[in-house]
């Protein structure tokens, strides 16, 4: 299996600032243990904690599950993190119609947001396959 480095310890860092809420979690694929974490604050705090020492793994893990390509998995989470009910990281994706729909109902009214935090690097996966 060829190594290709999709995604970023450094991103992973600092979403993991918020991982309490599961960003680092999302953001590496795991979203089951994401949403436990959304909803217990990271297990109390301490499954939090452990995942300062786990973010290399999840990063390789990452890494060879996901396909590189012309979309940046980085870029398109920080979009989302930070800007996903106005709908940036659709936009950004070439998803036009869905960013302007986000933009206009705050990220289909959140629910939207919370699925792309569920699939976003499987959309990218996908579409970086198709080039």
């Amino acid at each position: 299996m060829r190594y290709h480095d999709t995604h970023s310890k450094a991103v992973g860092y600092l979403l993991w600032i918020f991982g309490f809420l599961g960003s680092h979690r999302f953001y590496y694929g795991k979203p089951i243990t994401g949403t436990i974490w959304f909803f217990t604050l990271g297990l109390l705090f301490v499954g939090w904690i452990i995942d300062l020492f786990l973010i290399p793994s999840m990063d390789r893990e990452a890494d060879l599950r996901f396909n590189s390509g012309r979309l940046d998995y980085n870029i398109a989470w920080i979009l989302l993190t930070f800007l996903g009910v106005f709908g940036v990281h659709r936009m950004y994706q070439g998803k036009w119609i869905t960013g302007i729909i986000y933009l206009f109902t705050g990220g289909l009214f959140f629910v939207g947001v919370l699925y792309d935090f569920w699939t976003l690097n499987n959309q990218i996966s996908e579409q970086n396959i198709r080039g």
